[in-house]
């Protein structure tokens, strides 16, 4: 009997102690393992490309979404279309005015759980000094102290004034854009 209750006892000390080890916030973004993409249709063709520099700032606990930040600055110079010229096209004036708008910005205003490792996170996003709000979905995946997310969300451009002129032309470049993101994260220990 005395066995017994000391089995019992180290099986319920290790479900604690694993409980706790898995008690997790994810606050540092790994910027080499991640990512930010988008895709389009320029004349009916799918078309894609990346940005080379950005930042982001994360502080996520899937226990404590109600304490949820994020943050991620794009920078749009960093563009990168595959095609030198088309890079330097949309960094001017009638595309993304970088001189003027250096950076584009979604600052999270919370994020909600809709069951398994599926969330929705809402938010603010700026591009060329204006902001609209945005609901994204996204993933999360985690092991140990390592995590990911994963999410798309569409844009529309024009909302945005990315492509003035003769850009605004929706049968040349198609309004819609989607937007990629892969952040790499890792973990502290949860403070209690």
């Amino acid at each position: 009997m005395n066995n017994s209750i000391k089995h019992i006892f180290c099986a319920s000390l290790l479900l604690i102690l694993s409980s706790q080890a898995t008690a997790f916030e994810f606050n540092t973004v790994q910027p080499n393992e991640s990512s930010v993409s988008f895709g389009y249709t320029q004349m009916g063709v799918p078309m894609d490309g990346k940005f080379n520099q950005f930042s982001a700032q994360i502080l996520f606990d899937p226990d404590k979404l109600d304490k949820a930040q994020a943050r991620i600055d794009i920078t749009l110079a960093s563009i990168d279309t595959g095609v030198d010229e088309a890079n330097e096209e949309v960094a001017g004036k009638l595309w993304f005015n970088t001189k003027d708008f250096p950076s584009a910005s979604f600052v999270a205003s919370g994020i909600k759980a809709l069951g398994g490792n599926q969330y929705e996170a809402s938010g603010k996003l700026t591009i060329k000094g204006r902001t609209l709000d945005i609901k994204t979905p996204l993933t999360f995946q985690a092991t140990g102290a390592n995590g990911q997310f994963d999410g798309a969300f569409v844009i529309k451009r024009l909302d945005y004034g990315i492509g003035e002129g003769m850009w605004r032309d929706v049968s040349a470049v198609a309004d819609e854009i989607k937007i990629k993101f892969h952040l790499a994260v890792k973990a502290s220990p949860a403070k209690k």
